[in-house]
């Protein structure tokens, strides 16, 4: 995969300088203060909180169910291989093991089931790397606790091959390395507790494939990314509480995502028709979503609260003057020619209060098919096939001029409220801000979007609008590029025009 963290490329010498020049840094002295790890009590809607008493699993085995005795290991291996499909598969209370290799592992068949009783722990015991995997699809796991699995980066421990139409509900996946659980198409990942591993608590990513269809519902997601990736491989962008890659259909929703380090969500390349609603993003580390790379998604009625204050003040304080953000979208947008339930990014009916800044639209100039800057290194848009196709001198004209870039357009963020008290995130400056904005075009030499056309594209001509919002706190509004910072007023009039309808009431927010 192999994914950067940051996508924006530095500008030019001119305006580098222009951004040296507006450099400011948090409140002098002031800790890294670190966001309560639950809800506030103010929070909009109820949380799931799955991980202080996950449901019970059934305390005898149901009719016709293998029963598996913790005190023989590897005995759920050993029953897998030896019961045809679509066993059921009843786990005893106690610590279950498989064999000492690093290799042993469940392999299911297609439609087997795994229930866990009461008490009822899969442990890998820092020895095995994982705990279910295969190709079989359909397969169900319930009320198991699966623990001390040592999976390598980006690889994951339940359904480690990313088989399709899983079902995993009511379980605890924590403290593995690498990614607690997988994804394949058709997935349902239900009421869990996703909680301090090593790498993420998802990873949605099905080599060779695309996935579709996947449901997040209901699950606590918090803790993760304990092996702080980011520092072991600067910029791999590898972490957080659960990253997507290529998935075509996603319903995210009434999910608690909170206390991850690093990005709360994030999908990364070629993501499409994604419907984010009704969660808890709270005190992450990092952004509460990333939406990267790809297209049409809504984002509605989440509560996102005291996020982004770990890495935006980081940022801050190394005199980095972009605004970090804590809903950050990298060139993504609309597409209404790629199917799917909406054919914009449609942002509305949040509630942001107390983040380290608001909203981010960002396009690098530099970053399109073809291009040795394209970080997300070997893919295309999902309008060009080949990325071969994205040189001189087609890519100068229609369509690929276009085509071959991923862009953020036909973004639109309304009616939601926006709340800033700089005195609880404890800053005066860089955290405050909404922006849309590109870098300055400058690398390969045959780019033919050098220059400033991509912010001026971005920020004029796009179709990215604000409208009809309430904010509470002292904002600021970042167009074209960071060195261009305006008041509401300025936001407000030509030739930017946005935020018609909204209100802003620049006092403490609370």
């Amino acid at each position: 995969m192999g994914m950067k963290w940051r996508k924006w490329a530095l500008p030019a010498a001119p305006l580098a300088l222009a951004v040296l020049a507006t450099g400011c840094v948090s409140t002098s002295g002031a800790p890294a203060a670190k966001p309560a790890a639950q809800p506030s009590p103010s929070a909009a809607r109820s949380v799931a909180r799955v991980c202080a008493k996950p449901p019970a699993g059934p305390a005898k085995a149901p009719a016709g169910a293998v029963t598996v005795d913790p005190a023989v290991v590897g005995d759920l291996a050993a029953k897998t291989r030896s019961s045809p499909p679509h066993t059921t598969f009843w786990l005893k209370p106690g610590k279950h093991h498989l064999e000492p290799d690093r290799y042993s592992q469940v392999i299911p068949k297609t439609g087997d089931r795994y229930l866990g009783a009461p008490g009822a722990v899969l442990d890998g015991r820092k020895t095995n790397q994982y705990a279910f995997g295969g190709t079989a699809g359909d397969v169900t796991i319930g009320h198991l606790t699966v623990q001390g699995f040592v999976a390598p980066q980006n690889e994951g421990v339940v359904n480690h091959d990313s088989a399709d139409g899983w079902v995993i509900e009511h379980s605890t996946i924590q403290h593995n390395s690498g990614a607690g659980l997988m994804a394949g198409a058709h997935q349902r990942v239900r009421a869990n507790c996703l909680r301090g591993n090593g790498q993420y608590g998802m990873n949605a990513y099905k080599g060779g494939g695309r996935i579709s269809g996947l449901v997040v519902e209901g699950n606590e997601i918090t803790g993760n990314n304990t092996d702080d990736w980011e520092r072991r491989r600067p910029g791999c962008g590898c972490t957080g509480g659960v990253k997507f890659w290529a998935v075509d259909g996603a319903d995210v929703r009434g999910n608690w995502v909170h206390g991850n380090h690093g990005a709360g969500l994030w999908a990364d390349t070629n993501n499409n028709d994604f419907r984010i609603e009704d969660n808890v993003l709270e005190a992450n580390d990092g952004a509460a979503l990333i939406y990267e790379a790809s297209y049409n998604a809504v984002v509605r009625d989440n509560t996102i609260r005291r996020n982004n204050w770990a890495e935006g003040r980081r940022y801050a304080d190394r005199g980095d003057s972009f605004p970090f953000a804590t809903i950050y979208l990298s060139e993504s947008g609309g597409e209404p020619r790629i199917k799917a339930r909406t054919n914009r990014i449609d942002i509305y009916g949040n509630v942001l209060e107390d983040n380290w800044s608001g909203i981010t639209l960002w396009e690098n100039a530099d970053r399109f098919c073809n291009s040795p800057a394209n970080t997300s290194s070997g893919d295309c848009t999902l309008l060009v096939k080949r990325s071969a196709r994205c040189a001189r001198p087609a890519i100068t004209t229609a369509p690929l001029y276009a085509d071959c870039r991923w862009k953020t357009q036909r973004v639109d963020i309304h009616d939601n409220r926006f709340v800033l008290d700089e005195s609880v995130v404890k800053c005066t400056v860089k955290c405050d801000r909404m922006a849309v904005l590109a870098n300055y075009g400058t690398y390969p030499d045959w780019s033919p979007y050098q220059g400033d056309r991509v912010a001026e594209a971005i920020t004029l001509k796009q179709q990215n609008r604000w409208h009809d919002n309430a904010y509470v706190g002292p904002w600021k509004f970042v167009v074209h590029d960071p060195s261009r910072v305006l008041d509401f007023t300025q936001w407000q009039s030509a030739p930017y025009r946005q935020d018609a309808g909204s209100t802003l009431d620049a006092g403490t927010g609370g």
